[in-house]
C-alpha cells in the first residue's frame, strides 16, 4: 500500500499533475458543485492509482477530493445534471490561459462521453487529497490509440 494523494496545486504545471493523478476518476454527477458565493468548485472522485499501477495488475482505486478557489463561472456542456447518480468518467483537466503569462484562464474537466465543465478562473489555487482507504479496481482502464 503506497501513501495517500495530497497535492497544492498553484500553477499549470501543478495541475498537469493532478490531471495525470485523476485521469480515469470516476465521479457522480451529484459529487460535482459550483459554490458561486465562495467562487469554489469542489469535486469527490473515485480515482485510479496510476502512480501504483505495474506490469498488468489490475490496480487500486481510492477516493479523492478536489477543490479548486477563485473560480468566476461554470458552464457545462453535454452532462445532465438532473440525474444526479449519473457516472462520469474523467479523461483530463485542461487550462487555456488568458493572454501569455496571465495567471487568469479556463480550467476544462473533459469526461468520457463528451462530456465537459468550464471554469473560469482568476487563478489556479487547488487541492487533491486522498482520504479514503484503497479497494481492487474493478479493471484497469485502457484507451485504444487511434492512428
Amino acid at each position: 500500500m503506497s501513501s495517500s494523494a495530497k497535492l497544492a496545486v498553484q500553477d499549470a504545471d501543478d495541475l498537469q499533475i493532478v490531471s495525470a493523478r485523476l485521469q480515469d476518476a470516476v465521479a457522480r454527477v451529484k459529487d460535482l458543485v459550483w459554490l458561486p458565493k465562495t467562487h469554489r468548485f469542489a469535486a469527490l472522485f473515485n480515482r485510479f492509482k496510476w502512480e501504483d499501477a505495474v506490469g498488468g495488475a489490475e490496480g487500486l482505486r481510492v477516493r479523492a477530493g478536489f477543490h479548486l478557489e477563485h473560480v468566476l463561472s461554470a458552464k457545462s456542456h453535454n452532462i445532465q445534471f438532473t440525474n444526479r447518480e449519473a457516472v462520469l468518467s474523467l479523461l483530463a483537466i485542461r487550462f487555456t490561459p488568458h493572454g501569455e503569462d496571465g495567471p487568469s484562464g479556463i480550467i476544462e474537466f473533459v469526461f468520457s462521453g463528451g462530456g465537459a465543465i468550464r471554469l473560469e478562473v482568476e487563478c489556479i489555487e487547488a487541492s487533491l487529497v486522498d482520504f479514503s482507504g484503497e479497494w481492487p479496481a474493478l479493471g484497469r482502464p485502457s484507451h485504444p490509440i487511434e492512428a
